[in-house]
């Protein structure tokens, strides 16, 4: 039997900063580790690195070889879909995949999608139901998304599954005990979005408590940061390095005590994933996905989207209480193994696309 061809659509490719790149290029890895015997999985990056006006010969070379312009037509696409540019982008591609006999699955990452389709006139908002109905699957990343998407397409009923991101599980850790700098970190793009404002508001009113450091990693805003932190006082213990790569990530996560992420909206973000794989106690927000996988006092503390006071109030208990860490970090973890283990993720994900491609053959 020959293999089947995957062409798995991504953002940015290899290497790209954002979460639906780093969790293709960790499927990348495996299957470089163990290709699996009745499969060629091929990549194409239709957004690019460089500005949105390289995008459009991205796309076009990405529907070249839908086509088979340039080999074999594919047996199946996977799409990673977010909002806006990315829609239009991937509805085009998913037209050209129809045309070409070949199906698709639909991957959706965006957090914003919801306001995305919300503000959609008619014939968008039909435009995009229509993409997800003749999908073959649609992969959501939790509950809330699987029941938005739902409302919108009921016909796919049948052919949606939660498929949450995963990450590898980081070796088992000591916790720090009372007398150690506890490290606060932070993941992510710095903006209002991410709810950084508020967590530097909350850092501030923490400028009496002893025993704490924090690092905020990531781009976006990082001059306003810095500014919001010196001007509080705290530029002694609050670390800005701007974005960091992979192996920085794991470091800050192998010394951090607290992951926090006070986000306005999220799908489900990969650093709280990361975190409760390294067993960090973790500090969030009940938006998106979230709730599927932090339970509050369980695996992780949930707080209001835009509540500085609350955030505070839960760093400081949690700085205050090595007991309260550990029993969460441990709890996280678990979680995480039981349920977000990338090895796993990978399994399932090569199970949907032998179904999805050997349904075309039949």
């Amino acid at each position: 039997m020959r293999k089947l061809r995957v062409l798995v659509l991504t953002p940015l490719g290899k290497g790209g900063r954002g979460g639906i790149d780093r969790i293709m290029d960790e499927v990348r890895a495996r299957l470089f580790d163990e290709p699996p015997q009745d499969l060629i999985v091929e990549f194409a990056a239709t957004r690019g690195e460089w500005s949105i006006a390289f995008s459009a010969p991205l796309v076009m070379l990405a529907a070249l070889r839908i086509l088979g312009a340039a080999g074999e037509k594919p047996d199946l696409v996977h799409i990673n879909l977010a909002q806006d540019g990315s829609t239009l982008r991937k509805s085009f591609l998913a037209r050209v995949t129809s045309f070409a006999g070949v199906p698709y699955v639909i991957h959706l990452h965006g957090s914003r999608f919801r306001t995305s389709w919300e503000r959609a006139n008619g014939r968008k908002s039909a435009a995009i139901k229509s993409f997800f109905v003749s999908a073959t699957h649609v992969l959501v990343l939790g509950t809330a998304w699987r029941d938005y998407v739902l409302s919108k397409a009921p016909e796919i009923a049948g052919r949606i599954k939660i498929f949450p991101n995963a990450t590898p599980l980081a070796p088992e850790r000591g916790f720090a005990g009372s007398g150690a700098d506890i490290h606060i970190l932070f993941l992510g793009v710095l903006s209002e979005r991410k709810g950084t404002p508020i967590l530097i508001q909350a850092l501030g009113a923490l400028k009496d408590t002893p025993g704490w450091r924090a690092t905020l990693a990531g781009n976006g805003d990082v001059k306003g940061a810095n500014a919001a932190i010196s001007a509080l006082g705290l530029s002694d213990r609050v670390s800005l390095p701007g974005w960091v790569g992979p192996d920085e990530v794991r470091r800050l996560l192998g010394e951090g005590d607290i992951l926090v992420l006070p986000s306005q909206d999220e799908n489900l973000p990969m650093s709280v994933i990361e975190g409760m794989a390294h067993g960090l106690a973790v500090v969030t927000t009940p938006v998106g996905a979230i709730t599927d996988i932090v339970a509050h006092e369980r695996t992780g503390l949930l707080t209001r989207p835009g509540d500085a006071e609350a955030l505070e109030a839960a760093l400081r208990r949690l700085i205050g209480d090595s007991g309260l860490r550990e029993r969460l970090g441990k709890e996280a973890r678990a979680f995480h193994r039981a349920h977000l283990e990338i090895d796993a993720y990978y399994r399932r994900l090569l199970d949907i696309w032998r179904r999805a491609a050997r349904a075309r053959i039949a």
